[in-house]
């Protein structure tokens, strides 16, 4: 008799424990109970006769027959999520859910008071919001909305350039009380600034801004940024930030107004398939409009 072939959420279970190499980790991609995905990944090594994964120090281990199957696997989860798209590109009416995926500074200073105000206008949609400085795949229905401050690339990706944040350097006053305002680039460099920690991205900038420092010139770090402009704020040293964000600030002033930092544009992206259907183009145009009057230019330096 034929071996039936595995079932798809079989496959997807595999995919996972393949991709983030633990049970526990994939467990928490997938929502899943571990003792779950453990009872997915036998079922599939019954079903085919054969084991997937050895134990490794570092985690599960591939096998030959795991790696055979993961191609076919792939390809059967990129056909789901097509369809997905494909079925809610088909639904009618404003109510339903949309998923909006954002960075976690936009997320927390920029989209809750949009958000509220189109709750209050509509509160048959309803609103998931990731705030996350990753990438999530529009395509695979990780988010429906996604806010980038980058342009797009994907394939069958629509994307709308709103607006370009202004920048500046940003110093709580009470640290520039202690340690002087600066007036030349020197002084600017004399004092304390907090950077990122793993990330090079604040270091490129400098460079090519004509400043080239490593590591070690930032005496605070963190990478997580909603942390580190809490840095700035705290009075831990000088730090950028969008301008409409700092300039609102009571306890931050802005410094160094002869540095020009480069602006940071903003894509509202949405798979193809995904922009006509009613609700989400709703929660599209209540972003574009919300979001592009706070990231006009801003005031002039104080």
């Amino acid at each position: 008799m034929d071996t039936p072939p595995p079932d798809w959420t079989l496959l997807r279970s595999l995919l996972a424990v393949a991709e983030a190499g633990s049970l526990s980790a994939a467990a928490r991609v997938l929502g899943l109970s571990q003792p779950t995905l453990g009872r997915h990944i036998r079922a599939l090594e019954a079903n085919l006769g054969q084991p997937l994964f050895t134990r490794a120090p570092d985690g599960l281990r591939q096998t030959q027959a795991a790696a055979d199957l993961i191609p076919h696997a792939r390809a059967m989860r990129e056909a789901a999520e097509r369809l997905a798209l494909a079925a809610a590109a088909r639904g009618e009416g404003l109510a339903g859910a949309v998923r909006i995926s954002a960075s976690r500074i936009v997320a927390h200073h920029l989209l809750p008071p949009i958000l509220a105000r189109l709750r209050e206008k509509h509160p048959e949609i309803e609103i998931d919001l990731s705030a996350s400085d990753a990438s999530e795949n529009l395509m695979f229905r990780e988010a429906d909305i996604a806010l980038r401050m980058y342009r797009p690339t994907e394939p069958e990706v629509a994307a709308r350039h709103l607006a370009d944040l202004p920048m500046g350097l940003y110093a709580a006053r009470s640290y520039l009380d202690r340690a002087g305002r600066p007036q030349t680039m020197d002084d600017l460099l004399a004092l304390q600034w907090v950077g990122f920690d793993r990330s090079d991205l604040i270091l490129r900038m400098m460079a090519r801004l004509g400043v080239t420092v490593g590591r070690n010139f930032f005496a605070t770090r963190c990478d997580d940024q909603l942390v580190y402009w809490n840095l700035v704020r705290a009075g831990c040293g000088v730090g950028g930030m969008q301008a409409r964000i700092g300039d609102a600030d009571p306890g931050l002033e802005r410094v160094a107004s002869f540095v020009a930092l480069p602006a940071l544009p903003v894509w509202l992206t949405v798979a193809e398939a995904l922009r006509a259907v009613p609700h989400i183009r709703l929660v599209l145009n209540a972003l574009a409009q919300g979001l592009r009057t706070p990231l006009d230019p801003a005031p002039a330096s104080r």
